[in-house]
């Protein structure tokens, strides 16, 4: 039988890390075996739902570059689905209005309150057979889950899944909570983190193999479900800051202006952003970028430099990097501090390459900054 996996968020949000482990383990494995996955989303219980929680997970896996095959479905709308599996199940009972399933090995526990609702357990069990999942990878949080799903699965005379469950993700004082920084994607995604960072450094933790800094297809290549991470993790910040890095570099000049644009001020020029852009592949978040690109381009306190106003002023009005090189080399020659050159352009005595600075500000500009 084909591999066939689910990712089952609850409406709850943005995506918890744990959260996107799990879909990203999920994705892994079913790429690495020509499989298929299913996204459903598990909303059997309303007073957890968040207003456009759906709709905020499937913008953040598309963020992330995870995709699937079918859905998204809603267990909400199989509720009557639910209630006819239970009538039919073997080793149920009616008690107390309620239909409570028993069985060797197992507490007997409720599979369809009394008011009609069916419970988390049954609902995902039902679902996980009638669409035909071949395994079910979770955090390990959920192994205490697993003797209770197995039952179900028995008493609705369906093949048990194999169940895999990867490591937690703990923050700095325990299990991750939504309230810590950086806890969710959408935090990520505002903090100017890039998106092939997060998941490289997700599926790192996913599975041990060769590599580093790998790609979505380079990671499901390295993927073993023998080698799922156990246990407890914390990700760690300085090695997602240096993944940042490493995958905003692999970036053309293009792309990575494109990307830096939304974290950068409205009015600011986007040729100059581009044109700035190899002096920014040092940065660790397209936030930071962003503020190094403004520090550059908006205008700063006077700081003359005639020599450099007048040696700008012998060249185009736009610089190309050779160029702009060029002009550089000449500085040096005539004996100009480049530290002086730089904080004349913009204030600061450190920042990008000067060199980029130069391409990044037109003639008139650079002129008028250092008259």
């Amino acid at each position: 039988m084909p591999v066939r996996v689910r990712f089952a968020p609850s409406p709850t949000g943005s995506l918890h890390l744990g959260s996107a482990l799990t879909a990203l383990t999920n994705q892994l494995f079913a790429r690495s075996q020509a499989g298929s996955m299913l996204l459903r989303i598990d909303d059997t219980d309303s007073t957890r739902a968040v207003r456009g929680g759906e709709q905020t997970i499937v913008d953040d896996l598309r963020w992330l570059g995870i995709d699937w095959d079918e859905g998204p479905i809603r267990q909400s709308e199989r509720a009557e689905r639910h209630r006819a599996a239970a009538r039919s199940a073997a080793g149920v009972e009616l008690r107390d209005g309620a239909l409570v399933l028993t069985g060797q090995g197992i507490r007997p526990f409720v599979i369809v309150r009394s008011d009609g609702r069916p419970t988390y357990h049954w609902a995902s069990v039902v679902d996980d057979a009638d669409f035909s999942i071949t395994h079910v990878i979770r955090g390990n949080d959920h192994l205490a889950n697993r003797p209770l799903h197995e039952a179900a699965f028995q008493a609705l005379g369906a093949t048990v899944p194999v169940f895999l469950h990867h490591a937690v993700v703990l923050g700095e004082h325990g299990k991750l909570s939504k309230r810590e920084g950086a806890a969710s994607i959408a935090e990520l995604r505002a903090q100017g983190y890039p998106a092939e960072a997060v998941v490289n450094q997700l599926g790192l933790v996913a599975s041990s193999g060769p590599g580093e800094v790998l790609s979505m297809d380079e990671l499901v290549a390295r993927f073993d479900p023998a080698k799922l991470a156990r246990g407890e993790v914390r990700l760690e910040q300085a090695r997602l800051d240096s993944l940042a890095t490493a995958h905003l570099a692999r970036l053309s000049d293009d792309e990575l202006a494109e990307r830096i644009l939304p974290f950068s001020p409205s009015d600011i020029d986007p040729a100059a952003v581009r044109a700035l852009a190899p002096g920014l592949r040092g940065a660790h978040t397209l936030v930071e970028a962003g503020q190094v690109a403004a520090s550059v381009l908006e205008p700063p306190a006077r700081h003359p430099l005639p020599l450099l106003a007048e040696l700008r002023g012998e060249y185009p009005e736009r610089l190309d990097e050779a160029q702009a090189r060029s002009l550089v080399d000449e500085l040096r020659r005539r004996g100009v501090p480049l530290r002086d050159a730089r904080l004349a352009l913009t204030g600061r005595e450190r920042g990008p390459e000067l060199w980029t600075v130069l391409r990044a500000i037109p003639r008139d500009e650079a002129i008028r900054r250092a008259a």
